[in-house]
């Protein structure tokens, strides 16, 4: 719940969210206070005038080069993975297009070539979707959620 109220805090319902701000509301005498759901306004949105300009912090995040290394990571795979796997399958397209004999020829049984390679893309979509979140979980994703709680600490 503290990760969606600091959520809530920096996105404000400038955003288009109705965020809800927790108000306490006075109970009995000697009973504990209780929390009710107050609506957000203007003014109980964050940081007015005196607080940090929220653009120039995500500006400034932007040109920073822990950002840059993790953009950087992340171009690093999927672009090379993006043209492999178009080159398979345009390779797939055309061999099934300009060599039918080829792809016509049985394997095992009724499995063919055609078979083979047209299962053989299905394989390879689960196997690149393994590599993609392998490569997110180890190299990327706690880089960027460091980048992101320190970019919400500048917010506060």
């Amino acid at each position: 719940m503290v990760q969606q109220e600091r959520f809530d805090r920096w996105a404000g319902p400038a955003a288009g969210r109705a965020g809800v701000r927790r108000a306490r509301v006075p109970g009995p005498a000697g009973a504990p206070r209780a929390e009710a759901a107050a609506p957000r306004t203007a003014e109980s949105a964050g940081p007015g005038p005196t607080g940090p300009d929220a653009g120039a912090v995500y500006r400034a995040v932007q040109a920073s080069d822990a950002f840059q290394e993790i953009r950087r990571g992340y171009r690093g795979f999927v672009l090379p993975a993006t043209g492999a796997f178009l080159g398979w399958y345009l390779l797939y397209l055309v061999a099934q297009a300009a060599a039918p004999a080829l792809m016509a020829r049985q394997v095992v049984g009724p499995v063919n070539v055609a078979w083979l390679l047209g299962l053989g893309q299905f394989a390879s979509t689960f196997l690149l979707t393994w590599l993609y979140a392998r490569n997110a979980r180890t190299r990327r994703d706690r880089a960027a959620l460091e980048l992101r709680w320190d970019t919400q600490d500048q917010l506060r």
